[in-house]
């Protein structure tokens, strides 16, 4: 129609149309991506043992019991003993070869 203009032939609805659709896609992106957040937190969390610390021990997880213990013998306190006596040896064959 002539003389008429494109607010005045519902323009203006269809730009508020836009606008409405956009903020539903925005929402719904956040919605969507905070579900995500959730779910992940909530296997990361539930993947992961938990610390308990009993009598000033860290335990890792309630199966401490069940876990066979390690036991290391203590080593002697100076560790290069063989390098120590090779090196004596040296100088004692350097001090003859004199």
């Amino acid at each position: 129609m002539p003389g008429h203009s494109y607010a005045a032939t519902g323009g203006n609805s269809i730009a508020l149309g836009r606008i409405q659709m956009t903020q539903t896609m925005n929402m719904r992106r956040l919605v969507t991506t905070s579900f995500a957040g959730l779910v992940f937190a909530a296997v990361m969390v539930s993947s992961t043992g938990c610390q308990v610390s009993l009598n000033g021990q860290t335990l890792p997880s309630p199966y401490y019991l069940q876990d066979d213990v390690q036991y290391f013998p203590a080593g002697p306190e100076f560790k290069l003993s063989r390098e120590a006596a090779a090196l004596r040896a040296a100088t004692a064959e350097e001090k003859l070869n004199r």
